[in-house]
């Protein structure tokens, strides 16, 4: 009898995090507070996409794609509910932010501040990409270009906060 059986070395353990009870909850109710208050009374922070920050973050660190997904389309549509834009616009773009933030989250890690800001600005691209690819296909809005100035100057600011906001959160964590 032949052993079939082929050794791939050791698999590598990246950690899930859990989190104690109504972080998630109000990070998320704080993220749209801010996102819905902020660029009423300050023109800088129409750049800021905070509840796209915290879906990443939450979708990186619990690293499993179904939780990532249904964050992801629950603060999207809280979103649309607090924006003027059509129902569903960001929950489509942060439901599959959320899948794929957790499905990468899942195989790489992204506790260095280098990795975080990177994937923040590959996300917060890739968000406005389905975005607008959403907003021409079911809308025919064809105004909006995907790559743009403001856009790349928006997912930069947006990595630098998140390497303030993430260590920040990483705080209300349940030690393992």
């Amino acid at each position: 009898m032949e052993n079939s059986e082929v050794y791939s070395g050791p698999e590598p353990h990246i950690e899930v995090h859990k989190y104690y009870g109504g972080v998630v909850p109000a990070a998320v109710v704080l993220a749209l507070v801010l996102q819905a208050f902020l660029p009423v009374h300050f023109r800088w922070a129409g750049y800021l996409e905070l509840p796209l920050l915290v879906t990443l973050y939450f979708a990186l660190s619990k690293r499993n794609p179904s939780s990532g997904l249904l964050l992801g389309m629950v603060v999207g549509l809280l979103q649309d509910s607090l924006s003027r834009t059509p129902l569903g616009l960001y929950g489509i773009a942060k439901t599959v932010v959320g899948f794929a933030g957790s499905s990468i989250g899942a195989r790489i890690d992204v506790e260095h501040p280098i990795a975080r800001f990177l994937l923040t600005i590959g996300f917060y691209l890739f968000h406005h990409a389905v975005f607008t690819l959403t907003s021409r296909l079911l809308l025919a809005r064809h105004g909006e270009s995907y790559i743009t100035i403001p856009i790349l100057i928006a997912s930069v600011v947006n990595a630098f906060i998140a390497i303030a906001l993430f260590p920040l959160l990483d705080r209300f964590r349940k030690p393992s």
